[in-house]
């Protein structure tokens, strides 16, 4: 099982010296990956509703691989229809390249739709304007030089998006319960990046429900029956489940043994990675959660295969 660890930004803000912070004690503690949301304008009453603060996660993951040198870069999760797939890609080839390939391109449709109106994008075609983003992110990626796609609203022809990423294979990873998501899997993703949790919060995402690691495990066998059934190994697919459990906080001791449980069941299931949400809270209080983590969790999680 690989963690990586979800970013929280204060909602006053976040200086750089704290980002750089949490990224390298993310790398030292264990975890895989950091990963960043991507919210570009939420609502005011999102936030004050349990939401957070938000970077752009293309600068910000970029900003991490600049400090950090094994750590992958996780978009949890890009919203595709809420940008042109050609500025997408430009943003992740450039990500791919300065930090040598460590991009995760984690997708999602969005769900806030107050934020879609803000943007400019018709929330009833977010199912359809992805789809074409997939189509198209997979096509270019393949060939980033004499590009032509004609989507909905643009029409690329021959264009060159230079230089090109540094993996030959889009990281594309699939966020949605749906059997629909499942289908895009197959079709586009290397990934399948499914929530876990109450029916209020699957809701919340506009997802279909999964209440429990053995429904996961019920859906984690569909995709892989649909894997095969599409010439593909399952075994080739990565499944990332965010952790239900609250973020880590600093002032609420974690239970080592009941997150190691919960990532016991998650593996048994199928999981192969797992996001863990910290809390926001000062650097000195990040660094000495996540070292803590790292050590009662992380060095503890058994390794695949081992009894």
């Amino acid at each position: 099982m690989k963690l990586a660890a979800l970013y929280l930004v204060p909602q006053g803000g976040s200086p750089a010296q704290h980002v750089a912070a949490f990224a390298r004690d993310a790398e030292a503690a264990g975890f895989e990956a950091i990963a960043f949301t991507d919210h570009p304008a939420p609502s005011t009453k999102w936030l004050a509703n349990g939401g957070h603060g938000t970077l752009d996660p293309f600068v910000a993951l970029a900003f991490c691989a600049a400090v950090t040198s094994r750590l992958r870069l996780l978009t949890y999760v890009s919203v595709l229809p809420y940008r042109n797939p050609l500025l997408t890609a430009r943003a992740a080839f450039s990500l791919d390249l300065l930090s040598s390939g460590r991009l995760i391109l984690t997708c999602g449709v969005g769900y806030l739709r107050s934020e879609f109106a803000a943007l400019g994008v018709d929330f009833d075609a977010r199912g359809e304007l992805f789809d074409e983003a997939l189509g198209a992110l997979a096509a270019v990626w393949s060939r980033p030089e004499g590009f032509t796609y004609e989507g909905s609203g643009f029409f690329a022809r021959d264009q060159t998006i230079s230089p090109g990423p540094v993996q030959l294979t889009p990281p594309l990873w699939i966020g949605g319960n749906s059997a629909v998501a499942r289908e895009r899997v197959v079709e586009h993703g290397v990934g399948w990046a499914p929530l876990v949790g109450s029916l209020e919060m699957t809701s919340t995402s506009r997802t279909a429900s999964i209440s429990s690691t053995a429904e996961l495990g019920v859906l984690v066998r569909d995709l892989g029956e649909r894997l095969i059934a599409k010439g593909r190994e399952p075994e080739s697919v990565e499944v990332c489940v965010q952790q239900v459990h609250e973020p880590l906080r600093g002032d609420v001791p974690f239970v080592a043994e009941e997150q190691l449980d919960w990532l016991g069941r998650l593996s048994d299931a199928g999981a192969t990675w797992t996001i863990v949400a910290v809390a926001p809270q000062d650097e000195r209080a990040n660094s000495e959660l996540l070292g803590r983590y790292g050590e009662e969790v992380i060095l503890r999680i058994p390794a695949k295969g081992a009894p």
